[in-house]
């Protein structure tokens, strides 16, 4: 309860390939019990005493890769989602000290990559100057610590200026964890990553413990899928089986229910024996979708495909469409989003779960004529958690964004800031970043 009790005190803050045509993207306060390498196994900051912060030099790892149009933050959520832990740290007197990534340079530092922006950013919104160092590692990043106040916040530059973060190597390791105490990784977008400054740097420095923000993506991802109230079901779309199938096969042992979405539909339409037109099909993975709706039928769970097809003459916002049965699309046509009357179906379908997963879009919700779908599934998940009280998880970056994007976002339970790693947890693989931090 420490820890969620922290996170209340903080609250008060402010994909077009998914249907690829195969021819030429407020805090709660509920609770879960968890898996072991999860909330209740690990520490948090909100299990440290108060002495264990004061005058400390904390080490936070967040993820503040956010995008970016030249020099312009067009997504802050990621560093907005960082301040309750550095105000958290800040009150209780640390020194902290945040570290990152930003992109993906290629040989050294390039200016376009710099986390400028973001340090300008976060101090916006925490009120105060962010001092920008001007590298990760050396001298110059030891005398801005060492002479740093309590309560002041640094950021250091961008981690993969150095080939050795994504290796690991243990001595720029040792270099990055030189000038601090202790660490915080609140980094949960990287969390499946064993690099120098999600995984390495707990070698070096103790305690090394959980931020809120990896707490709460650790909660809900992976205590509510463990232990939540049921029935539960998770809506997977986006573009291929190949991408999802082990998601899908750990989420199809853990759901009641499946809503399949997106390009990935027509695998499975095309292994029921149909028609799909030029619509995407991985032809390996037929006998893989087979496989899956065998298990399903074994295990007595339910899996719900689109009934109706909005279909296009070509993969264009200017395309001809039409609404077809999922039996019934025509040769030359392709298939781009859920139709009406499947929205529908998934309504009736999921109107009785408590528990609801979504990794995934319906269709090519960045063209207008192709986002019903999608914006049709979030408007029932997010009336589910007003009208019903159901926990609605939005995981994905696609997913996101169409959540964000409907205006919907606020009416879930939880927006997790992680792809990959959203991914891996869910399919019950352990995250580098989270099995190095200290136990309770």
């Amino acid at each position: 309860m420490k820890l969620i009790n922290a996170i209340i005190a903080l609250a008060a803050l402010p994909a077009a390939a998914a249907f690829a045509p195969s021819t030429p993207a407020a805090l709660s306060t509920r609770t879960f019990s968890a898996s072991p390498v999860a909330l209740d196994a690990k520490k948090s900051i909100g299990d440290l005493a108060d002495d264990e912060l004061k005058g400390k030099k904390v080490l936070v790892r967040c993820d503040v890769n956010v995008p970016l149009d030249g020099k312009k933050i067009t997504d802050d959520t990621r560093i907005r989602s960082s301040i309750p832990t550095i105000e958290y740290l800040k009150s209780k007197g640390a020194i902290v000290t945040v570290c990152s990534h930003l992109g993906r340079p290629k040989d050294g530092p390039e200016d376009k990559f710099s986390l400028a922006p973001c340090a300008e950013r976060m101090g916006e919104l925490l009120g105060q100057e962010v001092t920008l160092a001007p590298d990760c590692i050396g001298d110059d990043v030891a005398k801005i610590v060492g002479d740093a106040k309590e309560g002041d916040v640094i950021m250091l530059e961008n981690t993969r200026f150095y080939k050795e973060e994504t290796k690991n190597e243990s001595g720029f390791v040792e270099k990055l964890a030189a000038p601090f105490d202790m660490f915080v990784n609140d980094a949960f977008g990287t969390a499946h990553r064993a690099h120098a400054s999600t995984e390495g740097v707990t070698k070096f420095l103790t305690p090394s413990v959980s931020g809120f923000l990896l707490a709460k993506e650790l909660e809900y991802l992976d205590g509510a899928i463990a232990t939540g109230e049921r029935p539960m079901a998770a809506i997977v779309g986006g573009s291929k089986v190949s991408s999802k199938i082990t998601v899908l096969d750990a989420l199809l042992d853990k759901c009641e229910k499946i809503v399949i979405g997106g390009g990935m539909v027509f695998t499975f339409l095309k292994a029921k024996g149909l028609n799909v037109g030029t619509s995407l099909v991985e032809d390996d993975y037929v006998e893989t979708a087979k496989e899956v709706m065998a298990k399903a039928e074994k295990l007595g769970k339910e899996i719900l495909l689109p009934s109706d097809i909005i279909i296009a003459d070509a993969f264009s916002a200017e395309a001809n469409t039409q609404v077809v049965a999922a039996d019934a699309i025509p040769d030359g046509w392709m298939g781009l989003d859920n139709g009406p009357a499947s929205t529908a179906e998934q309504k009736e379908f999921l109107s009785d779960c408590k528990t609801l997963i979504m990794n995934g879009p319906m269709g090519v919700f960045e063209i207008e004529a192709f986002s019903k779908g999608t914006f049709g599934i979030v408007d029932i998940l997010a009336d589910l958690t007003k009208e019903k009280g159901a926990v609605t998880i939005i995981g994905g970056g696609d997913s996101v964004a169409a959540t964000e994007l409907s205006g919907r976002a606020g009416d879930m339970s939880h927006i997790s800031t992680g792809g990959g790693a959203s991914l891996e947890l869910l399919e019950g693989k352990v995250l580098p970043g989270v099995a190095a931090l200290a136990d309770k």
